[in-house]
Order: C-alpha cells, then sequence, then structure tokens
C-alpha cells in the first residue's frame, strides 16, 4: 500500500495540500506517483496564474502516461518548485517532499470538502 502522510488533505484526484497560513502548498500523493511510473517531465504554471478549485494547472509525464494536474484551492499561484523542472525524478523519489505549486488562497473554506487521510486511503486502494 502506498504512504499516505498524515496532517495533510487530499483530493479525489490525487493531489495533497499543506497549508501555511493562508498558502496552501500542493503536491502529488505518494499512490499517484506510483501509478505513474518513473516521471519524465512536469509542467509548471506561471506564478501570478489564478486558479479556480478543480482547474488543471500543469501535468506529470512518465513513461507510461501523461496525468493532468488538478488545483485542490482557488486563488493565486505564489511559488512554483523550479526545481522539478530539471528534476522531474524528485516527485518519484519523495512526493511530500517535493511539493508542485504554492497557492495563495482566496477561499480557505474550500478545504473543507478535501479528504482526510483516512477518507483519501480508501480511494487509494
Amino acid at each position: 500500500m502506498s504512504n499516505i502522510k498524515e496532517g495533510l488533505r487530499y483530493s479525489e484526484s490525487h493531489e495533497w495540500v499543506w497549508v501555511d497560513g493562508k498558502v496552501a502548498v500542493i503536491g502529488v500523493s505518494d499512490f499517484a506517483q506510483a501509478e505513474m511510473g518513473d516521471i519524465t517531465y512536469v509542467d509548471l504554471p506561471d506564478e501570478g496564474d489564478s486558479l479556480a478549485a478543480g482547474d488543471d494547472f500543469g501535468a506529470l509525464e512518465s513513461v507510461k502516461a501523461s496525468s493532468e494536474l488538478y488545483s485542490p484551492v482557488s486563488g493565486t499561484v505564489v511559488a512554483v518548485n523550479e526545481a522539478l523542472a530539471d528534476q522531474p525524478e524528485k516527485v518519484n523519489e519523495d512526493p511530500y517532499g517535493s511539493w508542485i505549486i504554492k497557492v495563495e488562497m482566496s477561499d480557505p473554506s474550500e478545504l473543507d470538502a478535501l479528504l482526510s487521510p483516512q477518507a483519501y486511503a480508501e480511494i487509494a486502494k
């Protein structure tokens, strides 16, 4: 079974969220990276992009598949993990340490719609 980290919220599309004040730090779950296989490319948005919850903000590409990334929350992209452009394999090596974007949330109540680690474990079986 994949590693599901406590203290995070999860989306049904397999993104995780860690909250730091008004900023949502977003990455992909261990389950998602394992399903994709060796990640070869991470398509990143631009800082300053506005996102609504559910908007796609980029993609992961692997030797097996390509998968869109969806924002779990609405807001403005305030940081992008540029290191992933040169080292996309970091997502495989450490999916919870390799955040993809940081979003300043416009509606923190959207976090209530995300899954707890226990609820996410049920869909990541």
